[in-house]
């Protein structure tokens, strides 16, 4: 007898009550909700509530003021933005926080389309915290008249160093249809050091001309590691020094216009060993003149990774696999230590109209559709799987982003392979948003409350925790998170510590360290997220250091010296 048919009703109360027990745990799954108003090119978590995103200012449909917006506050609670209001073009900008809270933007581009956007080359533009759940109280300060760059720079990174303030490299002058031509091969900071000069880099202008949105890291002892064109060195800020390191091997590119992505693994205590991840971009020459190439050249499915210690260095990159070739690909750091390989086409270039057969406009084709994840602990060719992952159908080539959530799920945008907003094409402008929910979204999950709003380093601090009965008993980690700046394939200042913590008696409190010092984990905004089992909690945001405007003194204590409270 066919239970299923006799009794269908039966049947489904007895699995609605087996899951009203434990929420119905739906998997990883892609929730489609609201639209962006601009393309969402840059995308930063700036509070529990609130996301920027910025675009070039040229036509799309959210207005401001009688004209095209190209920033937007974006409401993660009503998945609805409103336009902000903005001064300069920010196109192809970069930026991350400040040890203060600040929020800084820094480059862009000449602002050619709409009337009332400045030239953004060499803009700086400033969010204060603000607490406004809504965000329609916040605004941004962008006044180049005011507060500017030392050189123009057009596709710039940016990441967050021990002192607190930007480090900002690389870029171009003007506009150029593909590779870098006009290079400013040159770093700067952001307040600016060394009197406004700019420091010249031998290391950018060897690695060109794909050598945009270099990816720049900031290492656990103070130091950046940086990756343009297929070459890696690290740089010592203190010293002005390079140590130049292996190149990425089989002569792959990995930065702009053959984008790769880069990623700092998340850092273990006590020796917070720091290993760098490059995957994606592609094998062909960039000495060949980008009308030769084209939108079908394969991408390359290569990842590469390097423990930055000299043993490490000495003994090289490790290789292996992504399951598909991807350019343009992103990284998204997961709370509980793996990486989500997400967005990115399996053949061709960024930008756009510069090969010899862009499809519309675009020179990438054969999106990526399924996400994957990185196992930094599974054994060498067992690190990377999808199963189980769930298939989009929206392309995110060219300027897409992806980052996490305060709430955990991980936020996708953009994709406008074309000079301006069009909708008659392939590739048509994206407006829509995208969640890709871990399992745990869909779970009971340990619940934090009570986590301090500012943190200092070396230091224990209390907070309290609700595990559901289902996870009593499982593994515990903490993680203290900088979400960082989503924009072409790189994640600045992306960051993930983990902090010793134990369990009090009762199970209803922990006590957690914080990292050692301020080059561990640069000073400024973090979340902290508990991951009990494999089920994480909403993120709880702190400021960790003592709060002040960069540059900042060094806090806490150096690595490897032995402490007492």
């Amino acid at each position: 007898m066919d239970w299923n048919a006799r009794f269908p009703r039966f049947i489904a109360l007895l699995l609605a009550a087996r899951s009203a027990s434990a929420a119905a745990n739906k998997g990883w799954h892609f929730v489609q909700n609201g639209t962006s108003g601009i393309v969402a090119l840059e995308s930063i978590i700036v509070s529990d509530t609130l996301a920027l995103f910025f675009d070039r200012a040229t036509n799309d449909p959210m207005q401001i003021d009688n004209h095209t917006a190209w920033g937007a506050v974006w409401n993660l609670e009503t998945n609805t933005a409103r336009p902000l209001e903005m001064k300069t073009d920010s196109f192809c900008a970069s930026g991350s926080f400040l040890s203060n809270g600040t929020m800084v933007s820094v480059g862009g581009h000449r602002g050619t389309v709409v009337p009332q956007a400045g030239d953004g080359l060499m803009g700086v533009r400033i969010w204060e915290p603000c607490e406004d759940p809504t965000g329609e109280s916040c605004t941004l300060f962008d006044d180049p008249s005011v507060i500017h760059l030392a050189e123009d720079r057009w596709y710039p990174s940016s990441c967050r160093i021990f002192d607190g303030s930007l480090f900002v490299a690389g870029g171009m002058h003007v506009p150029t249809p593909f590779y870098n031509t006009d290079p400013a091969n040159t770093y700067e900071f952001w307040p600016p050091k060394d009197g406004g000069a700019t420091r010249p880099s031998a290391f950018l202008a060897r690695a060109g001309p794909s050598n945009m949105f270099p990816r720049t890291i900031a290492l656990p002892d103070g130091r950046i590691w940086i990756a343009a064109g297929n070459q890696t060195i690290i740089y010592d800020v203190e010293k002005n020094t390079e140590t130049i390191l292996p190149s990425i091997p089989n002569n792959i590119q990995v930065t702009n216009p053959m984008d790769g992505t880069a990623g700092l693994l998340p850092l273990h205590p006590p020796d917070y060993i720091p290993e760098v991840l490059v995957c994606g971009g592609s094998p062909s020459d960039p000495a060949t003149p980008h009308l030769q190439l084209s939108s079908q050249d394969p991408a390359t499915d290569q990842c590469s990774r390097m423990t930055l210690t000299e043993e490490g260095i000495k003994k090289g990159w490790e290789i292996e696999h992504m399951l598909e070739p991807r350019t343009m690909p992103e990284f998204i750091l997961l709370p509980n230590g793996k990486i989500l390989i997400v967005n990115g086409g399996q053949t061709g270039y960024a930008a756009f109209n510069s090969t010899k057969d862009p499809i519309g406009q675009s020179n990438a084709d054969h999106p990526a559709f399924t996400p994957s994840i990185y196992d930094p602990d599974a054994r060498l060719g067992q690190r990377i799987s999808n199963e189980g992952m769930p298939s989009t159908d929206i392309p995110r080539l060219y300027h897409s982003t992806a980052t996490l959530t305060p709430s955990g799920n991980i936020m996708i945008g953009g994709n406008n392979p074309n000079g301006a907003i069009v909708y008659d094409i392939k590739y048509t402008s994206e407006f829509r948003i995208e969640y890709l929910n871990p399992p745990y979204m869909t779970m009971d999950r340990p619940v934090i409350s009570n986590v301090p709003k500012q943190i200092d380093y070396n230091s224990k601090i209390h907070f309290n925790i609700s595990i559901p009965s289902s996870l009593r008993g499982e593994h515990i980690q903490v993680a203290l998170m900088d979400l960082g700046f989503s924009t072409h394939a790189f994640h600045s200042s992306s960051r993930l510590v983990f902090m010793d913590a134990t369990l009090s008696r009762d199970g209803e409190s922990l006590t957690v360290t914080t990292p050692p010092n301020n080059r561990v984990y640069p000073p400024g905004p973090a979340y902290i997220y508990v991951t009990v089992g494999d089920v994480s909690s909403v993120g709880a945001r702190t400021l960790i250091g003592n709060g002040q405007a960069p540059p900042v003194a060094d806090q806490g204590v150096p690595l490897g010296s032995h402490h007492h409270h």
